[in-house]
């Protein structure tokens, strides 16, 4: 089956994908990826916070703290958009920037998901990170969430690659977690 992701990025530069299964309804784990607040992923905040930290040194900003708000919404109020979305399927959001500088450099939120395909600055790197549901039986879902990065140029390219060395480790525990925390919520809305 296909997916909203393809038709941002049939292909990528860099690539990140996760998955498990989860003992619920797509509607509920639906209802849980929407409803999921940041204080369900602990470990998510820190590591959101220690990539914030160097921007927040040189700009002179105080940390926030983390509200009670939906943690898809604040990621999509704060640097990415929503690209796509099929209730109960798949939601394909979008940014683009210069993630490698320590400030967090330039950033262009996508105005639309036309945008995001057209935008080709030089030195920029688009990031496209989807939720997937599949179902697999009456009760049981399958959710994967998958991130695809290209650069606009060979210089973004090479700056974006030491970045990603540095960062997936991270990154990819991010994934994992905010995965885990929507499979925790979905079951216990199960019961």
């Amino acid at each position: 089956m296909s997916s909203l992701l393809d038709s941002f990025f049939p292909h990528s530069q860099f690539y990140e994908f996760h998955s498990l299964t989860i003992h619920s309804s797509p509607a509920r784990v639906w209802r849980a990826l929407k409803e999921l607040t940041p204080r369900e992923v602990p470990v998510a905040n820190l590591l959101f916070a220690i990539r914030a930290l160097p921007a927040r040194f040189i700009r002179g900003q105080i940390p926030r703290r983390f509200s009670n708000e939906p943690l898809l919404a604040q990621v999509t109020r704060a640097s990415f958009s929503i690209l796509a979305e099929e209730e109960n399927r798949e939601i394909v959001l979008g940014a683009i920037g210069q993630f490698w500088r320590a400030a967090g450099g330039a950033w262009v939120k996508p105005k639309s998901a036309e945008h995001f395909v057209a935008f080709n600055d030089a030195s920029f790197a688009k990031a496209a990170m989807n939720f997937r549901l599949t179902a697999l039986a009456e009760n049981k879902t399958r959710l994967e969430t998958e991130t695809r990065i290209i650069c606009t140029d060979d210089l973004a390219r090479k700056k974006f690659w030491w970045y990603w060395r540095i960062i997936s480790p991270g990154s990819a525990l991010i994934r994992v977690v905010w995965l885990r925390a929507i499979k925790t919520r979905a079951e216990q809305v199960a019961e």
